[in-house]
């Protein structure tokens, strides 16, 4: 297959890695961790897995060497991330530093390669291809979960038949609640396999103070705000519409937030905010309204809104609705099955609560039988398929329409709309992000050789200098709590939200009514791989700001 330009010069790029991994590395271990949360209930179910130290790299001027050479397996679990094929090539080149003869072998389509043993050894050759570009493509990725015996016990069966000594999962929370637990089980089992996790998500809410981005979330918010200032410049240009532009992000407002750092939009509804006010649907069309009124005044009929992929499940209202549905959906089922979409409204709306029925009745009916739509697998309303963005232009309008009725508007109301989700998940990673992948790939190989398990990778310091990143591991179960998932208590890894107190939010915050009630949209461009590093190796705004940094 012939590549383009940018794909055969891209390849040549070779990833900046920390000072600490440029070599042999001795291991500097910290105090004992406790879990964030639920300490007595995660220890009992982590025994062989809570409470051990966070671990950091240094170089070893004594190294010893590595006699005998190991296999790792890997594992792309969840949706794709910008940068998971620069883990890979990290592992790969980590593990061979140590001992050429040492071997990568791949579980094919996530989960369930390894469950139902389906793999192929990644070779030098075969890694060339995939170094810094996008996708999941080099083995593919899937959304089983890892939860019981049986699949712990078929996986083990394959990685005994490869010789296999580690097993790295690169996936989200989730995804690396399994890595803990399948930790925690080989451990308790005697079976001589270590468990590695590797943090991954584009929503950015998998993350700590060991674990300040997730990978993938500075690409794709770049993504992003290309998109958007494209749009911005057509909204300025004709003048004639509202653009509300959904963007990825269903338990978060990470996305959001950066991307109107980088764009400066409008409005840009936080979720986390709208939670903390219990803030209503009323309210935030009233909000939205006050900002198009105003701006018609001005003469400006024209404007861009964000809006989370998740914000309807932190309306407190919806959220009340949403929770009774699972409930309805789950113990009906067999009678809500196959009815016409207007008797399977009805018949929902009779099984509710008076105030989540009168909720529900007054929703528009598409958006009302989006939230009926079958449950993913973690037992959640799928909002990536919820019209959030329709239902409130829609809103918005009618509202618009009263105020005009009343003297209270003068404008042209028009909507346009958006979502931008898979556009930013299979992006080639930024060179932020291209470096920071293949460095936690290669700290993966590193704390294998250390003889880890029930640990994630870690790379923070990420605003300094790669050179001065400093390379380590924490225990997951430090990361974890207790949460009610299909009706039981489950562990799980606790997300990281909007801090409401947090300089990013802040930032935002602070810009908000200048931003409103003015066009002062910002054109960020494309994602730059050559040229000046302010320009090419910038981490996200957040990042920045988290940090005490300007932007």
């Amino acid at each position: 297959m012939k590549k383009s330009a940018l794909q055969r010069v891209r390849a040549e790029y070779q990833p900046k890695l920390p000072k600490a991994l440029q070599g042999p590395v001795k291991l500097k271990v910290g105090e004992p961790t406790k879990s964030v949360a639920n300490q007595e209930e995660i220890e009992k179910l982590f025994p062989h897995t809570y409470g051990m130290p966070v671990v950091e790299f240094e170089r070893d001027d004594n190294p010893v060497r590595v006699e005998e050479p190991f296999n790792v397996g890997i594992i792309l679990s969840g949706g794709q991330a910008p940068g998971g094929h620069n883990v890979v090539s990290g592992i790969f080149d980590g593990i061979k530093s140590l001992n050429p003869e040492c071997r990568l072998y791949g579980f094919l389509m996530g989960p369930s390669g390894f469950i139902n043993h389906q793999y192929m050894e990644l070779t030098a050759g075969y890694i060339k291809e995939y170094r810094n570009t996008g996708g999941f493509d080099i083995i593919g990725s899937g959304r089983t979960k890892l939860e019981n015996p049986e699949q712990f016990e078929a996986g083990l069966t394959v990685l005994k038949e490869l010789n296999i000594k580690a097993l790295v999962i690169i996936g989200g929370d989730d995804s690396n609640t399994n890595a803990a637990v399948l930790a925690e089980y080989y451990k308790n089992i005697g079976a001589d396999v270590q468990v590695i996790g590797v943090p991954k998500t584009i929503d950015g809410d998998l993350k700590n103070k060991w674990i300040e981005t997730s990978f993938g979330f500075d690409t794709a918010c770049k993504v992003y705000s290309e998109v958007i200032g494209n749009i911005q410049r057509d909204c300025n240009s004709a003048k004639k519409y509202y653009h509300f532009i959904k963007l990825m992000g269903r338990s978060a407002s990470h996305i959001a937030l950066e991307c109107a750092l980088e764009t400066q939009p409008n409005v840009c509804l936080i979720s986390e905010e709208i939670l903390a006010k219990r803030m209503t649907l009323d309210n935030i069309v009233s909000q939205l309204c006050y900002v198009i009124a105003e701006r018609a005044k001005l003469g400006w009929n024209f404007g861009t809104v964000l809006v989370p992929e998740g914000l309807i499940e932190f309306i407190p209202s919806m959220k009340a609705l949403i929770s009774e549905l699972n409930e309805v959906l789950v113990d009906h089922s067999e009678e809500i099955e196959g009815l016409e979409d207007l008797e399977r409204l009805r018949t929902i709306h009779s099984y509710l609560t008076p105030k989540n029925a009168e909720l529900f009745h007054s929703l528009p009916r598409h958006i009302a039988l989006q939230l009926t739509l079958d449950r993913d697998s973690h037992g959640n309303v799928q909002v990536s398929l919820i019209e959030t963005e329709s239902l409130l232009s829609g809103m918005v309008e009618r509202r618009l329409e009263e105020m005009a009725e009343n003297g209270e508007y003068i404008g042209k109301f028009a909507a346009q709309h958006h979502f931008f989700g898979y556009e930013g998940r299979c992006a080639d990673p930024t060179n932020f992000d291209a470096d920071y992948t293949y460095a936690l790939g290669f700290n993966a190989a590193m704390l294998i050789n250390a003889g880890l398990t029930g640990y994630m990778s870690s790379v923070r310091n990420l605003t300094d200098t790669t050179e001065n990143w400093i390379a380590g591991g924490i225990p997951i179960t430090m990361m974890m709590n207790m949460e009610r998932r299909h009706g039981a208590m489950k562990p799980v890894i606790q997300k990281a939200l909007v801090n409401l107190n947090g300089r990013p939010y802040l930032k935002y915050a602070s810009m908000r009514e200048t931003l409103a009630l003015n066009t002062l949209y910002q054109y960020p461009g494309p994602i730059q791989y050559f040229g000046p590093a302010e320009v090419c190796d910038r981490p996200s705004m957040t990042l920045l700001l988290e940090h005490g940094k300007d932007i």
